[in-house]
């Protein structure tokens, strides 16, 4: 049973030393420990407010980004539609260039075609009178091949000659 119970002066200097444990300990130890504490405690709330600090500033960023991306989107959009009325003038214009320009090829053909046509009827004409004088030189020559058939023609022509000089002088 010694080993259960132990004796008075056993017990009298374990607690001697307990109280003189506790006593350095209460002078040099707890001092050391709650310091310690302390500063891991200010550590550990120094950190939670950094990192709540670092949250704030995260969701600023991400907030600006935001902005910035719906910026983006708004200048883009501004772009496309300057791009699309820009393409859409330069597209009209050149529709209309095309209209000037085949109306004046359509004026100019239609000039040489009146050029030509023109060339070609002086031309006819010419041809017809030209066929014309043979054909009335033909004739002449079979009507006027005899001497009476001359003076007949001579005859008529003087006549038509003074009828026409007499109606003028009225």
């Amino acid at each position: 049973m010694d080993l259960l119970m132990p004796s008075t002066g056993l017990l009298f200097w374990m607690t001697v030393v307990f109280l003189i444990v506790l006593a350095v300990l209460w002078k040099w130890g707890f001092p050391a420990i709650t310091t310690m504490v302390k500063e891991r405690k200010n550590f550990i709330d120094e950190s939670l407010r950094k990192a709540h600090e670092a949250n704030e500033k995260l969701a600023n960023i991400q907030q600006e980004g935001e902005s910035i991306l719906q910026s983006a989107r708004e200048q883009q959009a501004a772009i496309l539609k300057e791009a699309t009325a820009t393409r859409e003038a330069i597209v009209a214009k050149a529709q209309t260039q095309a209209k000037e320009e085949g109306a004046r090829l359509l004026d100019d053909a239609k000039t040489e075609i009146e050029s030509q046509k023109q060339q070609a009827i002086r031309e006819i004409r010419a041809q017809v009178a030209e066929l014309s004088v043979k054909i009335a030189e033909k004739i002449v020559r079979e009507r006027l091949s005899t001497d009476d058939k001359q003076m007949e023609l001579i005859d008529k022509l003087l006549a038509n000659v003074s009828v026409d000089d007499k109606n003028d002088n009225k």
